[in-house]
């Protein structure tokens, strides 16, 4: 009984497809939430790169252990388990390179997994590349608080590139809360902030963070500076790579109105090649005062 049932999985999972394309423009897909939760006066905002919980602790981890990006390797849940204790202390998480649910994360779903252990009420993944077994690259969101809508968005580019659009509060004044991976070419990437530039102009509070894959002087002579979102964090907070950290592409980005506190790259999290950047979010008085107002279910 048991084999067969094995062989039903194998079957099952053999069966999922793979998802290959070439250059496409931006898509979203939206997801409304009936439940409206925002009342806190500050958020702990952490934005993490967890490499798939491959761990990488040198250069040449690349080379010598590009095989982890196929299967899994011993202490993968481990470092996963350890990435949970460290998000536990955080409100809304942004996290890229999450695997869904593939060989080399023993097929778990390490976003599902997260929320659990960390005692998350909300959690989204995002799956921008499918390759079946081989890999289920995703964008993750964990949060304490219910938001009242969540978007997907495929960036402009080649397969693999997105952003989340969240909003807290309410559509009166809400919050705007977006974690985003972007394309390691300026060209690529410049085009993918122009469409999030357009997407995000009308709002008033937008935290953005992410891996950016380029520095701040980057993004300020790119189409995202039209928003004039600032940098929570200064020249000596580096994020890459963990070892020996020379450079900061991870960002968390605050509209003008938004204030920030105990911002800090958690330089003892070496469980991944990139450190996670953590801040603290004020929420504006008009944004609770939204939601507070508008305390009822939203329809579809």
């Amino acid at each position: 009984m048991l084999l067969d049932r094995a062989r039903t999985a194998y079957r099952d999972w053999k069966a999922r497809p793979a998802g290959f394309s070439f250059a496409r423009q931006g898509k979203r897909k939206t997801r409304r939430v009936r439940e409206v939760s925002l009342d806190g006066e500050t958020l702990k905002l952490l934005s993490f790169n967890i490499q798939a919980g491959i761990g990488s602790q040198a250069f040449g981890d690349y080379i010598t252990g590009s095989w982890k990006h196929l299967v899994a390797h011993p202490r993968s849940v481990e470092t996963i388990e350890q990435i949970a204790d460290v998000i536990r202390h955080f409100d809304v998480v942004g996290l890229q390179e999450v695997d869904g649910g593939s060989l080399r994360s023993r097929n778990m779903n390490q976003l599902v997994h997260l929320a659990s252990k960390g005692d998350f009420s909300f959690w989204h993944q995002q799956l921008n590349r499918n390759l079946g077994r081989l890999g289920q690259f995703s964008n993750g969101f964990l949060s304490r608080q219910i938001p009242f809508e969540v978007t997907d968005h495929r960036l402009p580019g080649l397969p693999g590139r997105g952003a989340i659009v969240i909003k807290y509060g309410h559509p009166v004044q809400p919050l705007v809360v977006v974690v985003a991976h972007l394309a390691l070419g300026e060209k690529i990437r410049n085009t993918q902030l122009a469409y999030l530039t357009r997407l995000l102009g009308d709002y008033k509070y937008v935290a953005m963070m992410g891996d950016f894959n380029c520095r701040l002087e980057h993004l300020a002579a790119s189409p995202l500076a039209d928003l004039g979102l600032q940098s929570v964090q200064a020249d000596n907070l580096l994020t890459y790579p963990s070892w020996s950290p020379d450079r900061h592409i991870d960002h968390i980005l605050l509209s003008p109105g938004l204030e920030s506190r105990h911002t800090r790259v958690l330089s003892d999290c070496r469980l991944s090649d990139h450190l996670p950047l953590a801040t603290e979010v004020v929420v504006p008085d008009e944004v609770v005062a939204a939601t507070l107002e508008h305390r009822l279910p939203l329809i579809n």
